[in-house]
């Protein structure tokens, strides 16, 4: 392992790592590497070879959440990669059995000692469920957690607007990051211009797309041809243009390195346009409580 806490990223082999990956930096001073790792649908096992390919390949910033049930196999995938835990960025979620006024506080306490971390760069909100309004309560907790030290950032996910805007009226500490299901099929420009109005980083989950499709659309393949890149690879640049991070979920190396090997290339502007103009404007129904994510 050639990385050790005082070596630069750059000192990988890899071609992807190589590359500098850029950092967004958050509203609280904290930066956040622009392309990270999803984990969903990945159990404890599974996660823990994909995590030491990740790292190693060079991604710095892992998401998973307490529904995930793999905290276990992230945090031995982040111990067996040998890159210095202050040079990761680990988020973790709360869904709703831990809203409500201060519960999240026994949440984040069970997240840490499953992932073995003596805390976490950013703790997010799974789900606003606005049905049980708790989601302002539970903030209050999340604001006592920062000063704690026990979370380094706060955020949410999945929140609309008018969810944020309730939200921020009482907030002490502003949320840092909404991640959302964003892809060009689902741009959600509302979303992302609300959260751009108050320094909130937009998160794209499912970058690649929620089911098969997207990534065979002729646009894609066409402007990849040009760049020598994939259409997987053009999608995640389109985010990089636009200014937002990507969580893509993959458990194949080969898929996993490629989706760090974008930061050779630029799109052109018209290009990003062209891309943003495949919303097809339906907004999928996703169940909170069935959803992978």
């Amino acid at each position: 392992m050639c990385e050790t806490a005082m070596m630069p990223q750059e000192c990988m082999d890899n071609k992807a790592t190589r590359m500098t990956i850029p950092n967004l930096r958050l509203n609280n001073g904290f930066d956040m590497p622009q392309i990270g790792l999803g984990t969903a649908t990945l159990n404890d096992e599974a996660i823990v070879p994909v995590l030491v390919t990740a790292i190693n390949a060079g991604y710095r910033h892992i998401d998973t959440a307490f529904r995930y049930g793999n905290q276990r196999g992230v945090g031995k995938g982040i111990r067996d990669s040998g890159v210095a835990r202050e040079r990761l960025f680990v988020t973790t979620k709360l869904d709703g059995e831990f809203q409500g006024n201060d519960r999240a506080i026994a949440g984040l306490d069970e997240c840490l000692r499953q992932l073995g971390l003596g805390y976490v760069d950013l703790l997010l909100i799974h789900w606003p469920l606005p049905q049980r309004d708790q989601y302002v309560a539970t903030w209050k907790t999340f604001e006592k957690l920062v000063d704690s030290g026990k979370v380094r950032s706060i955020g949410v996910s999945n929140f609309k607007p008018a969810h944020l805007e309730r939200l921020r009226a009482s907030a002490r500490i502003h949320p840092v990051a909404n991640q959302i299901q964003l892809s060009p099929r689902i741009t959600r420009e509302d979303h992302v211009a609300a959260d751009r109005a108050h320094n909130i980083v937009t998160v794209a989950w499912s970058p690649l797309g929620a089911g098969k499709g997207m990534l065979d659309d002729a646009t894609l393949k066409r402007i990849g041809a040009k760049y020598g890149k994939s259409p997987g690879q053009v999608v995640l640049r389109w985010n990089i243009e636009l200014g937002l991070a990507a969580i893509p979920r993959s458990s194949n190396s080969e898929r996993i390195k490629q989706n760090l090997d974008i930061f050779d290339f630029s799109l052109t502007p018209a290009e990003v346009a062209e891309i943003s103009q495949l919303d097809t404007g339906a907004e999928p129904r996703v169940d909170a409580d069935k959803s992978g994510h």
